[in-house]
């Protein structure tokens, strides 16, 4: 495992990072305690950072990593999310975070966090993140509740206006940077260098398009974009690879993100992508899906209040 630090926080994550979100049955319905084999195998083989939110499954997801690390806490960076609570939840005031972070906490079986994430900034004002969200973030980081702090979203330039304005820790920017999108790298890695905050990326499967798993019926990529599963699909099978294993490897690579996270909830998928730090991807392939997905590059739906929107 390569470990990498997290901005000027001084702590070092593993570039696999544990995503709890299928924990909580975002994408079907999964095992239990298959789900806790998994955040042991992780764990056994260098996976350090363990991200969850209590958006995810509604709770569910927070409650079962909070039991498959009893006894384990101590080996891990946990973070979590507070703000969105459903599809169409949301609540940054003062007293819906305080209350929040203590929920959390409870649910995860621990006396702090090492991470604390406003998450999905993008659906509400501007004002409320800068003014009441952010600053009572900041006073849960001087209690000793979070070690530290950051915001997470959809929208690349929006994450990008908003951590001008404030000293964040970290960023987690999702779906942004995999074989289908790169505007990660437009302004946020170039703001991370220069203001010293920890840069993170979820979602390298596309929500599933870059694996051989069915998409959700809640997918909102465009129909183009989809289409591309079946075609990268054969396109690596040509080469004998998986394409979730090339995905994986490709956001790896990236020398200015800190970890990549990805969605786990059973042994055999952490095995899978675990192995994904020996692989490398074949010579001429990533060329050969850099042309097919040319047509398709940067397709991206926008989540959030129109007036967020930059």
């Amino acid at each position: 495992m390569e470990y990498r630090k997290l901005g000027n926080t001084g702590l070092e994550l593993s570039i696999l990072g544990f995503g709890a979100s299928p924990m909580g049955d975002v994408f079907g319905v999964s095992d239990e305690k298959d789900g806790y084999r998994s955040v042991h195998y992780a764990i056994d083989h260098g996976v350090n950072f363990f991200d969850v939110s209590p958006f995810y499954g509604l709770t569910l997801a927070e409650k079962r990593l909070g039991k498959a690390l009893e006894g384990k806490r101590d080996k891990v960076i946990l973070a979590t999310k507070c703000g969105r609570y459903d599809l169409k939840e949301f609540d940054f005031s003062q007293k819906r975070i305080l209350q929040s972070v203590e929920e959390s906490l409870g649910r995860l079986k621990t006396d702090y966090l090492d991470l604390l994430q406003l998450h999905d900034i993008e659906f509400v004002d501007k004002e409320q993140i800068l003014n009441e969200a952010w600053p009572t973030l900041v006073k849960l980081k001087e209690s000793g509740k979070a070690r530290f702090i950051g915001i997470t979203g959809l929208p690349v330039n929006y994450l990008a206006e908003i951590t001008r304005n404030i000293d964040v820790d970290s960023v987690l920017s999702w779906a942004h940077y995999n074989l289908l999108q790169d505007e990660i790298n437009r302004e946020l890695v170039p703001l991370s260098k220069e203001k010293g905050f920890g840069l993170m990326n979820a979602a390298p499967l596309m929500q599933r398009i870059l694996s051989d798993a069915a998409l959700p019926e809640w997918h909102r990529s465009p129909p183009a974009m989809k289409a591309m599963q079946s075609e990268l699909l054969k396109l690596c099978a040509e080469y004998s690879v998986k394409l979730s294993d090339v995905a994986i490897r490709f956001a790896l690579d990236h020398p200015a993100i800190t970890t990549t996270i990805v969605g786990m909830c059973d042994l055999a998928t952490s095995r899978q992508n675990v192995s994904v730090l020996d692989f490398r991807i074949p010579d001429g392939l990533l060329e050969e899906i850099q042309t097919l997905v040319a047509p398709v590059k940067n397709q991206m739906w926008y989540e959030g209040k129109p007036e967020n929107k930059i």
